[in-house]
């Protein structure tokens, strides 16, 4: 607060002393108006005006108790780097001058003012250069000493449209240097030319830029006047287009009324510091002199420990410009700032003639009195009034010895965009006086309305080489300069260029920028900066907007199962291609691996070595009963089915292969259709077997008339019918819904089955009824047929290996249908196996026991009971 308060007083203290400054309160008398205090003029056959914005006054608001024309302002504080564009002008119209090419036996003055940046006073200068010499008389000319050709004016919006506002009535070209806003009703002013391209055109390339570096979180800062509204009107649309949000928006007040200061002061001194200790890494800065001074105002005054970086991008309005009381202030806040600025170059001649400026101009020119005085901080000889703290100038004072922040020996873009105006009035002038030369047309007679057709046709390359023409809606074709600002300990900064935004180029191609040559605020620990609400949501993980925070604004919620996000700040987990899944850590989705049982895996191989252990064993059974093919053992219930069981059997267990492999189409016909009929064939032989017993038994009876049913014709019946139903059901199955290959992508997230589908289940469990059908059969006829006479009873062993069978098939359903993959795949091959294997073991392993173990068991004797042989 205390720092505050010498600011206050150090303001009040650099009053201007210069006389014309003094508040005057002379009555209002038409014929002698109060002069405007800093005026240059040089007489020449034409004139060209000019309205610089050098000079900045804190007033205190108009109270109208005095007539506001001699209430005049009392602190003047001026602009010393804006000097250049006076002196710009200057050096534009004498290099004219001696170039005999260009409008040659005719003398180029000019008489320039300045605007004050106040309405008032534009509007005032303006007439005057409208008015006869020192009259301010508008519509009269009262000599030819003020041949007004056109006028070169203002460095900001306000003032330009100030002056636009007169000098259309009268169609007088105006060339307008500084940033000038489009408006709607800038076509009705035909004579209203800007030397720099639209401001909507680097409001655009602002926002790339945010783009370009991934910014969303951003503070803005902007004057509170039209203008500032209307670049946020043109913003805010923008931002939200490129998911880019408003951290805040700070207005900044216009230092005007000097009463106001403190209260303004007051009102932020909270607030400010709050704005540059936040997380916001870049702020966007649509300022103007002199707006810009209230920012730094405060920069100056924030109670930090040490300076944060911060990345400033800032409109090409903004420089580097210090008051007097500036003079020690630190500008290591700006490090690294980024701004779109004018297009400038440097014209031969230009610092030499910049060197030859010296206090003796004071006698013609006004403007350098105050200029040299408060850049080089000294009074000069010609002030009638001294201050102790100051030292008198010795004239010896050089312009190249100044810091930047007061004044650059190199053109900057707005004395360029002087520059260029000047040569556009002369090309222009040039060519009117060509075409009329046989008419002999005289300077004194040319009215300052002629110019404009041919200023807005105007096309051609300075001094230096650059192109310099109009569009359509009088807007000089050209692009920004990309320019990073490098700021020093000693408060001398060096601008360098690092890109360019050219806005005619095409879509997407109008920002060029190289992030390599950027040079950052040394506070940051990345490069480039990042600015953002809340830390980036890393790959795996998406957005979740938070209530009643900006869209910028976000939690980072982990994606849901079966998604990913491949990308930052994604708004939404996405799915990936059905043939792939999410990893684990789900940021990329990895191919699916297909996944069917093989021969090579360890599940196979086992399942091999069953299959062939059991084919085997069956083969063994089949060639012991073969090779013992006459003996009781075999002959007993029906050699001929026994063979036929034993064969399918084999074939069962070879069907399992089916089972094994990537299924194909054929495959797939043969897996269930083949196991079904074969396995119906040994089901079907065991019930002929079954049945034959109780019909062998049931003929010993006296006068049975069963006798005649019992042989071989009856037992081939029963398998040929039994079989020929199964094989129809195969056929119906395969003709209506046969099965196929089929790729399953769904049961698991990281493999694809490859599987048999199989076509209609109704028919899948039909052919399944019916073998258990089959199986049921048998097992009743085998339970009732168990206690008959043991030496030729097989009945009890069918009914074990039935049980076996019903044991194994009935949990299959279920079980079958409850996993996926080779799983069920494997499920069947065990059913299949382990039934099989159930009737080979418990049919014939009793009777390979007495045929290879005894022998001598194997004889008739032996295998009829004794009561049955006594009968």
């Amino acid at each position: 607060m205390v720092s505050l308060l010498m600011l206050m007083l150090v303001m009040w203290r650099t009053r201007s002393n210069h006389p014309n400054l003094k508040t005057h309160s002379s009555q209002c008398r038409r014929n002698a108006p109060v002069s405007i205090p800093h005026e240059l003029y040089e007489p020449g056959d034409l004139i060209i005006g000019g309205i610089a914005s050098q000079i900045f006054f804190h007033y205190n608001p108009m109270h109208f108790r005095e007539q506001p024309s001699q209430m005049f302002i009392k602190e003047a504080i001026v602009e010393t780097k804006h000097y250049q564009h006076i002196l710009a002008l200057v050096f534009a119209v004498k290099e004219i001058n001696r170039n005999p090419n260009i409008l040659p036996n005719i003398t180029l003055g000019f008489h320039l003012y300045d605007s004050y940046y106040h309405a008032h006073m534009t509007f005032k200068a303006t007439l005057d250069l409208l008015s006869s010499l020192h009259e301010h008389v508008p519509n009269y000319k009262c000599d030819d000493q003020n041949n007004l050709a056109a006028v070169i004016g203002g460095l900001g919006s306000e003032t330009s449209i100030h002056m636009a506002t007169i000098l259309n009535i009268y169609k007088t070209p105006q060339l307008s240097y500084g940033s000038v806003l489009s408006r709607g009703n800038d076509k009705q002013l035909s004579s209203w030319y800007k030397m720099v391209p639209n401001d909507g055109h680097q409001y655009k390339g602002i926002v790339q830029l945010l783009v370009h570096f991934k910014w969303i979180w951003v503070g803005v800062f902007v004057m509170d006047d039209d203008n500032g509204e209307i670049f946020l009107q043109t913003l805010i649309p923008l931002f939200s287009q490129n998911d880019i949000c408003f951290a805040f928006i700070n207005r900044i007040q216009k230092l005007t009324y000097a009463d106001g200061m403190i209260d303004l002061f007051l009102s932020k001194w909270e607030t400010f510091p709050s704005l540059m200790e936040s997380k916001v890494s870049v702020f966007v800065v649509n300022g103007a002199p002199p707006s810009m001074e209230n920012l730094s105002l405060h920069l100056r005054f924030v109670d930090l420990n040490s300076p944060i970086g911060k990345v400033w991008i800032v409109t090409a309005h903004w420089d580097f410009v210090s008051k007097t009381y500036q003079r020690e202030w630190d500008i290591q806040h700006f490090h690294g700032a980024i701004s779109l600025t004018i297009h400038s170059n440097q014209p031969a001649g230009f610092r030499t003639f910049l060197q030859s400026v010296n206090t003796s101009w004071a006698k013609t020119d006004s403007f350098i009195t105050d200029f040299w005085e408060q850049a080089f901080d000294c009074l000069l000889k010609e002030s009638n009034e001294s201050e102790d703290s100051k030292t008198t100038c010795t004239g010896k004072e050089k312009l190249e010895n100044l810091p930047g922040p007061f004044f650059e020996m190199s053109m900057t873009g707005h004395s360029y965009n002087i520059y260029n105006a000047v040569f556009a009035i002369s090309h222009a002038l040039h060519i009117i006086f060509e075409s009329s030369s046989k008419l002999r047309l005289e300077p004194q007679n040319l009215k300052a309305w002629q110019l404009n057709p041919f200023l807005r046709s105007i096309s051609f390359n300075n001094s230096v080489g650059d192109a310099v023409r109009f569009d359509e809606n009088g807007e000089l074709i050209e692009e920004f300069d990309v320019t990073n600002w490098v700021t020093f300990p000693n408060n001398s900064f060096v601008r360098v260029k690092v890109g360019s935004l050219d806005p005619h180029a095409p879509t997407g191609k109008e920002l060029k920028i190289q992030d390599e040559n950027l040079v950052w605020h040394e506070w940051f620990t990345q490069v480039p900066p990042v600015s953002v609400c809340n830390d980036n949501c890393h790959p795996g993980y998406s957005k979740r907007k938070k209530e009643g925070e900006p869209f910028c604004c976000y939690d980072c919620v982990p994606c849901p199962h079966g998604k990913i996000s491949d990308k930052k700040d994604m708004d939404g987990c996405i799915k990936c291609p059905e043939d792939q899944y999410p990893n684990k850590a789900q940021n990329e989705c990895l191919p699916k691996s297909i996944s069917f049982l093989t021969y090579a895996e360890p599940l196979g191989i086992i399942v091999v070595s069953f299959i062939l252990s059991f084919s085997l064993t069956t083969v063994f059974v089949l060639i012991i009963f073969i090779k013992n093919h006459d003996t009781p053992m075999v002959k007993a219930n029906n050699r001929s089915l026994t063979y036929i069981l034993l064969i399918s059997l084999l074939l069962c267990f070879l069907c399992s292969f089916l089972f094994i492999g990537q299924p194909g189409r054929g495959t797939c016909l043969l897996r269930q259709t083949s196991f079904g009929i074969v396995f119906s064939v040994a089901l079907s032989s065991v019930l002929a077997k079954t049945i034959t017993v109780v019909l062998a038994f049931m003929a010993t009876k006296p006068g049975s008339r069963v006798r005649r049913w019992v042989g071989k014709r009856l037992a081939n019946s029963i398998v040929i019918s039994c079989s020929f139903i199964q094989a129809g059901l195969c056929t119906v199955w395969l003709i209506s819904s046969p099965p196929f290959p089929y790729v399953d992508i769904k049961s698991f997230d990281d493999k694809m089955i490859v599987e048999c589908n199989e076509g209609s289940a109704a028919m899948f469990y039909c052919v399944l009824g019916y073998m258990g059908f089959l199986a049921i059969v048998t097992f009743t006829v085998a339970f009732f047929a168990r206690k008959l006479p043991d030496s030729f009873n097989e009945a009890k062993f069918i009914t074990f290996s039935m049980l076996v069978f019903c044991s194994v098939w009935v949990p299959f359903v279920p079980t079958y249908y409850s996993i996926k993959g080779k799983s069920m795949v494997a499920v069947e091959i065990f059913s299949i196996l382990s039934s099989s294997a159930g009737l080979l073991g418990c049919i014939f392993s009793p009777k390979c026991y007495i045929i290879v173990m005894r022998p001598e068991l194997n004889n008739r004797h032996h295998l009829i009971p004794r009561k049955y042989q006594w009968k």
